[in-house]
């Protein structure tokens, strides 16, 4: 018996702000879309052009409040070909928020507060 793994989801408050998000921090781009009659949610994903792996963002219509992230120990992680870049683009975003430079890594957080680990391509 195998497995492979197919998607990541996370709740997001703006659907809008986080689509703008993960495209201009990310380039991650919408692959498709599922919307109920009653429109009582929104799921989106989104995908890199890359792999088949998926990040899902969901969207309660009747959600006001922010997301308890709780620790937030939990993270996803990007690798980018070209790590000098990324890391002054996210800068100019003010994206960042947690650096560590012994490991040659970074960590930016999405508009609820997520953390997405960026590394450079090994």
């Amino acid at each position: 018996m195998k497995f492979k793994m197919v998607h990541n989801n996370i709740n997001v408050l703006d659907l809008e702000k986080s689509l703008k998000f993960y495209k201009e921090a990310l380039g991650l781009e919408e692959v498709r879309r599922y919307e109920p009659e009653d429109k009582s949610f929104i799921l989106v994903y989104l995908g890199d052009g890359s792999s088949t792996h998926q990040l899902e963002l969901t969207w309660l219509r009747d959600r006001k409040e922010p997301y308890n992230l709780g620790e937030n120990e939990f993270h996803l992680a990007f690798e980018t070909d070209d790590f000098e870049k990324a890391y002054e683009h996210h800068k100019k975003m003010g994206c960042i928020c947690f650096e560590n430079k012994e490991m040659g890594i970074y960590f930016i957080s999405d508009p609820d507060g997520y953390w997405l680990e960026v590394l450079p391509k090994k």
